[in-house]
């Protein structure tokens, strides 16, 4: 079976998907990817395009137990985008309302990131690689 140009799509669960969407486009840079609503009008669907790689954003399904983590205790993962400016991103999420968790620091595995949270609790790691020292 071939495989598609990006054969893993993230899935993030927003009770609003339609500030979610405005939200990642404005504080993380990420391009729209549009809403679709429903016949009403209530958006059911959004996407972004995190630099290349499409992430959805879908509605809660209580009965299948989906949901965002700031309606549960734990957030049971997260994700990681590499920009070529760590530093520049944190200021600029941080003044457009993301809760910074922890700053730009150096990691012994080769990058440079910081901590995030989104208005829904989704947990985001923003990344630059660095050289290690030798």
């Amino acid at each position: 079976m071939a495989a598609s140009a990006q054969a893993v799509i993230p899935v993030l669960v927003y009770g609003d998907i339609q500030r979610a969407h405005d939200f990642l486009v404005r504080a993380f840079g990420f391009g729209p990817g549009g809403v679709q609503a429903d016949g009403e009008g209530n958006p059911v669907h959004g996407e972004v395009d995190a630099f290349g790689q499409a992430i959805w954003l879908h509605l809660p399904i209580l009965d299948k137990q989906l949901g965002p983590p700031k309606d549960g205790t734990l957030a049971l993962g997260g994700l990681v985008v590499r920009v070529p400016d760590v530093d520049a991103h944190c200021a600029r999420s941080r003044a457009e309302g993301a809760d910074v968790t922890r700053d730009p620091s150096d990691q012994p595995y080769g990058q440079r990131e910081y901590e995030a949270r989104d208005p829904e609790g989704h947990r985001w790691w923003v990344a630059t690689v660095i050289d290690r020292p030798a």
